[in-house]
């Protein structure tokens, strides 16, 4: 009712594994997760989610915490950790952050895979002439290394900036830089999105 109450959107679940059962790659929101929970642990879901490569934030809630525990979620990857009793305020803020925080990294995720996309569709003497370019070589460095005609390294320079949809030498070289970078124990989980 208070996620509600600020225009979220909720599911909630009665354990980790039914939380697992249901889990979708494509679910964009956070994930408020009891620490302890029948069954399975948060703990135990959170390294579950991890080796299924879920990019969903996880704020980890607990009566019961210690260091360790914070520590361990926050290695884990956890993006906040609450100790009950909390202020309803303070964990609809930190939901919020949560949920920014996901759409910033599924906007930059989703911009990561378009240059590669543009990468993939580049040909085997593009990719060459995209790194020499990228690394700093001029037209005729390259048409002597690669034995072509300048006029010939042009004209793939001027596809390569095409098919990366590049404006500017710095920003091909952003691009390529870029591709190559690589949450009470009744509640159990909840996922939130804004409705």
């Amino acid at each position: 009712m208070l996620f509600r109450s600020v225009g979220y959107r909720t599911e909630v679940f009665n354990s980790a594994q039914q939380f697992l059962d249901a889990y979708d790659e494509q679910w964009i929101g956070c994930v408020v997760l009891d620490m302890r929970m029948p069954g399975m642990s948060g703990l135990e879901l959170q390294q579950k989610l991890n080796d299924r490569q879920s990019i969903l934030p996880i704020i980890f809630m607990t009566g019961h915490g210690d260091v360790p525990m914070a520590v361990e979620a926050m290695q884990g990857g956890a993006i906040d950790f609450i100790q009950k009793p909390f202020n309803d305020q303070d964990l609809i803020d930190r939901v919020s952050q949560a949920v920014a925080k996901d759409l910033h990294n599924r906007e930059a995720l989703n911009e990561k895979n378009e240059i590669r996309q543009r990468l993939n569709s580049l040909t085997p003497r593009e990719h060459e002439i995209l790194d020499m370019v990228v690394n700093g070589r001029a037209n005729k460095v390259i048409a002597d290394d690669l034995e072509l005609s300048q006029r010939t390294v042009e004209i793939h320079r001027a596809r390569v900036m095409e098919k990366m949809q590049a404006t500017s030498l710095a920003h091909l070289v952003r691009m390529v830089i870029a591709a190559q970078s690589g949450e009470s124990s009744d509640i159990g989980v909840t996922r939130l999105t804004r409705a």
